[in-house]
């Protein structure tokens, strides 16, 4: 039963992309709003976030499969 825990608590990690992912994109709009002609770093910036706060989910995806499938 543990092995089951461990791995929804793994999965939880998606949550916290989320939320991370929803705050800069409502900040990169801001960003934009206020300074149109930024928007081209502001966008390369915001991307990259995007994709860090990914890879966490999906590095939370694969370590509650791994705990899953070992346990």
């Amino acid at each position: 039963m543990s092995p089951l825990i461990g791995a929804g608590i793994a999965v939880i990690t998606g949550v916290g992309a989320g939320i991370g992912i929803g705050l800069a994109t409502g900040k990169a709009a801001e960003a934009i709003s206020r300074q149109p002609e930024a928007a081209g770093k502001i966008q390369t910036v915001f991307f990259l976030g995007i994709a860090l706060a990914e890879a966490t989910a999906i590095y939370g995806f694969v370590v509650a499969i791994l705990i899953y499938l070992k346990g």
